[in-house]
C-alpha cells in the first residue's frame, strides 16, 4: 500500500506520502482486531491509535472486530468511545457484520450501546431477513 493518503490520523487530507511505518503499525492493529486480540488492541488505542481507524475500504477497527466475531474485542473498543454508527465503503456496519456472522452475543454488544437496526445498506435487519437468519432477527426485534 504506496501512494498518497486520503487523510491523516487527525482525519485531515493531506496529500503527503504515507510513512511505511505507519502503514505497517496500522496494518498491525487492523490485524489484531480481526484476530480479537483485545487487551493488544485496547492497549495501541490507550496509546493513542484512533479508535475509529478506517482502513482503505472504510472498515473500522469496530467493523473488523464484529465481522470476525469477537464480542470481547467489540465490547473493549465501544468502552472506548468506538463509533457503532459508521459504515464502510459498501454502506455495512458493524451490526450487520455482526449479524451477518451470527455472532448473538457481538450483536447485543452493539445493541446495547445504541447500534441501530436500520442504519446502513444492507442493514442489520435486512441483512438477517435476506440470509434468512430468525435468532438474529429476534434479537434486533428485542428492542421495538
Amino acid at each position: 500500500m504506496t501512494g498518497n493518503v486520503t487523510g491523516n490520523v487527525t482525519g485531515e487530507v493531506t496529500g503527503e506520502p504515507i510513512d511505511p511505518g505507519v502503514i505497517e503499525l496500522a496494518g498491525r492493529v487492523f490485524d489484531l482486531a480481526r484476530g480479537g486480540h483485545t487487551q493488544e488492541l485496547t492497549a495501541y488505542v490507550d496509546a493513542g491509535v484512533p479508535v475509529n481507524l478506517t482502513n482503505d475500504k472504510g472498515d473500522t477497527l469496530l467493523i473488523l472486530a464484529a465481522y470476525h466475531g469477537h464480542p470481547e474485542a467489540v465490547g473493549a473498543l465501544l468502552e472506548r468511545g468506538a463509533d457503532h454508527s459508521r459504515a464502510n465503503d459498501r454502506g455495512q456496519t458493524a451490526l450487520a457484520a455482526a449479524v451477518f456472522r451470527q455472532s448473538a452475543d457481538t450483536v447485543t454488544r452493539l445493541l446495547a450501546a445504541g447500534a441501530d437496526p436500520d442504519a446502513g445498506g444492507p442493514s442489520a435487519r435486512a441483512t438477517a431477513a435476506f440470509f434468512e437468519l430468525p435468532e438474529m432477527t429476534a434479537l434486533l426485534d428485542a428492542l421495538r
